[in-house]
């Protein structure tokens, strides 16, 4: 490459919690630049998930970080085109990138669910995930599924 890698922004906490992955996911939460309504629903899902797991002696933004980690992928496949055939290949993720996959998909999977607010619906799948269950949990499932299945082709790695 000719030109040197671009430089990582450093992304400053969050206000409540004073912390960098907060801030982060609400960054990929956010629409249309509108990051203070982003807290606001990230704040009343995790109001919501800390009523409903009372039972849990945890407060509800480490039951959040622990289903973050539920979610994260270690493996992906990735498409490699070899002598004509195009091998889906398992490849290590990167730890931002691991992180970035989870928030996206937790994100993703709580926007397609049914329910009345946002905060409702993240909280929900905040919960799902800490139980183990749930979209997003079950695409992480998937994605490990399907490069155990194409273990074969891993010698093809680049």
């Amino acid at each position: 490459m000719r030109k040197a890698k671009p430089k990582k922004r450093l992304v400053l906490p969050d206000p409540k919690f004073n912390d960098q992955k907060v801030s982060k996911f609400v960054n990929h939460l956010m629409y249309d630049g509108k990051k203070s309504l982003s807290y606001e629903i990230f704040y009343a899902a995790l109001d919501i998930v800390g009523e409903k797991m009372k039972s849990e002696e945890k407060p509800a933004l480490d039951i959040w970080k622990e289903a973050l980690d539920k979610v994260t992928p270690q493996i992906e496949v990735k498409s490699r085109r070899i002598g004509g055939a195009t091998f889906q290949v398992p490849t290590e993720i990167r730890p931002s990138r691991k992180e970035s996959i989870s928030m996206k998909n937790m994100i993703a999977f709580a926007r397609k669910r049914g329910g009345k607010s946002m905060a409702d619906k993240l909280a929900a799948e905040i919960m799902d995930a800490y139980n183990e269950q749930g979209g997003a949990f079950k695409r992480k499932e998937d994605l490990h599924r399907m490069a155990e299945a194409n273990r074969a082709f891993a010698h093809f790695r680049f």
